[in-house]
């Protein structure tokens, strides 16, 4: 944690998953001061008291913000003395985004360009900007609201100078046990004794850990470029699969009930398109995806091409490694949320 040392990191929509994974890796360290900028009191306040009780000795290295990143003004009050910026405020619920799609808009791509102008104008040395597999061949509000986020992103990296300033993007696919996520409401539905539902079996999507996905951002904050969209080669399995090792670490006796697809859902997703897989390098766990330096000189767009473009297979949940149940439970049970869950179960029994 050199690059931290002594150094003050701002964290946007801080009280999320995303905000309190970094805090649990960051704190421990020599960092000067972690920011949580966020709209949400109540999150902020049940944060402040969650660390000042588990980290007593370190948790004044924890500065709360209240603002939006809707609000320009509001973020620049809180951007002042960072070096640092891990931007992970969004709307993320697909069904939510479908029916308020400006909404989405205002968020994730206006707010994006709020926090990369503060973070601009305050002189931040580098700023990493959160995506999603959504984003790449979007088919719902929130995957093409983060589309429009990443080519904010691109858009401002080509602004600054690269002595002076970075400007990066990460893009994964789903973190288990999240917000949002569905493993959570899977376990809600076991303790009611309800039936598990999920969409659709054979559906599959990409999964990390919250560690995972902490690892993928320092990743693009040490080996980034200005524009770069970083990718973790991140597994996947099938919907079905996943609540298969659910029920069997909780319930084997549950029944899975299939509701269908909902509004906005694909059958798999693309962390890497077939254009973007023609440019992007390969750095062993990760892809790298450099930005588009051409500038507008329209001529280049007609004059010159790509005769390898046709040879490509895009990244997605389908192609990926599939894990089976047992190594889907696997990585379930190295997370402390499922391991915590497991011994409420047992006691309550």
């Amino acid at each position: 944690m050199s690059d931290f040392t002594n150094k003050t990191l701002l964290i946007t929509g801080g009280t999320g998953s995303f905000g309190n994974a970094v805090l649990n890796r960051f704190l421990k360290t020599d960092i000067k001061e972690i920011r949580i900028f966020s709209r949400d009191e109540k999150k902020q306040d049940d944060m402040r008291h969650e660390f000042q009780a588990t980290m007593p000795e370190i948790s004044e290295k924890i500065k709360f913000y209240i603002g939006d990143v809707r609000d320009l003004h509001s973020i620049k009050n809180a951007m002042h003395g960072v070096d640092y910026v891990f931007h992970a405020a969004a709307l993320k619920q697909v069904p939510s985004c479908e029916f308020f799609p400006v909404e989405a808009v205002k968020t994730n791509v206006l707010g994006t360009d709020n926090v990369l102008t503060a973070a601009i104008e305050a002189g931040v040395k580098s700023v990493i900007c959160l995506s999603t597999d959504k984003a790449a061949y979007p088919v719902n509000a929130m995957g093409t609201s983060k589309a429009m986020m990443e080519k904010v992103v691109v858009a401002k990296s080509r602004t600054v100078s690269p002595d002076k300033m970075k400007i990066c993007c990460t893009r994964y696919g789903n973190v288990m046990c999240s917000r949002g996520s569905v493993i959570p409401l899977w376990i809600d539905q076991i303790k009611a004794g309800k039936p598990i539902t999920i969409t659709e079996p054979s559906m599959t999507r990409f999964i990390m850990s919250l560690d995972e996905a902490v690892d993928l951002v320092l990743f693009a904050f040490n080996n980034g470029e200005n524009g770069d969209i970083f990718v973790q080669k991140a597994p996947a399995c099938t919907i079905e699969v996943l609540a298969e090792a659910v029920k069997d670490l909780f319930a084997p006796e549950t029944e899975i009930k299939v509701i269908g697809i909902r509004h906005g859902e694909k059958m798999y997703e693309t962390l890497l398109t077939n254009e973007e897989c023609a440019h992007a390098v390969d750095l062993g766990d990760f892809y790298r995806v450099p930005a588009d330096k051409r500038n507008l000189n329209y001529d280049k767009y007609i004059s010159h091409g790509n005769s390898e473009r046709k040879h490509l297979t895009e990244f997605n949940s389908n192609n990926t490694d599939l894990l089976n149940k047992e190594q889907v439970k696997e990585k379930l049970l190295a997370l402390a949320y499922i391991r915590e869950e497991l011994e409420k179960r047992k006691e309550n029994k």
